[in-house]
């Protein structure tokens, strides 16, 4: 099953068939969202919709997983309703994990300058997950998870040398998504070392790596 995101219906059946290397009519196509040109270029809506080879026997996962079709309405609302140009691209549940990804022409807006959208819509995607079905979120919005992991991974390269240096550092003053990102990475590189979230004077964040205290 694919998940195509068009201007038109007519474009994302003709992706469809494509990237199926199928006819039209030898697909079972499911419209998520119908199209919308908005009001003076306000609320424009792409068209959506979900296709698979009939008689295949890849089932699409929301059919499976009532919890993850349950997930779909609550962001297609959520999005439906809001006042930016973006869609749900892919959805699924790996583990105990619900990946979420968003794309669209207002993709930069949903960010937000310094990813502050971005943090804000993804604090509520994990509270309500989180409270309603024990799960955590990945949210990716036109690769701007990616991008982000990217760069603190090759920023913390320096900080990997002086911890295996001296058993300890910290890091320059973080933002947003990036302190999160700190704080997994280098946990994940160092489990047996105290690895935490520290707020300096101005209120802004660092993450400090130094030998275990439980007092710390």
């Amino acid at each position: 099953m694919i998940r195509i995101t068009a201007d038109s219906l007519e474009e994302a059946y003709t992706k469809a068939s494509s990237e199926l290397n199928h006819s039209v009519v030898d697909l079972d196509i499911e419209v998520l969202q119908a199209p919308s040109k908005g009001l003076f270029g306000l609320f424009k809506k792409p068209a959506i919709i979900s296709a698979i080879v009939k008689g295949s026997n890849k089932t699409p996962q929301t059919t499976l997983n009532p919890i993850l079709k349950e997930i779909e309405e609550g962001i297609q609302d959520l999005l439906t309703n809001s006042c930016f140009n973006i869609a749900l691209t892919d959805l699924k549940i790996e583990e105990e994990t619900v990946h979420i990804k968003l794309d669209g022409e207002d993709a930069a807006l949903m960010i937000g300058k310094e990813g502050y959208r971005y943090k804000a819509l993804s604090y509520i995607l994990h509270n309500w997950i989180k409270i309603k079905y024990n799960k955590n979120i990945s949210l990716e919005i036109a690769e701007f998870l990616k991008n982000q992991t990217i760069m603190i991974e090759e920023y913390l390269n320096s900080i990997k040398e002086r911890i295996d240096e001296s058993g300890k550092a910290q890091t320059k003053p973080l933002d947003g998504i990036l302190v999160k990102l700190a704080l997994e990475k280098l946990r994940a590189s160092y489990p047996d070392k105290y690895v935490a979230i520290r707020t300096i004077r101005d209120g802004r964040k660092i993450v400090i790596v130094n030998e275990y205290r439980k007092d710390t």
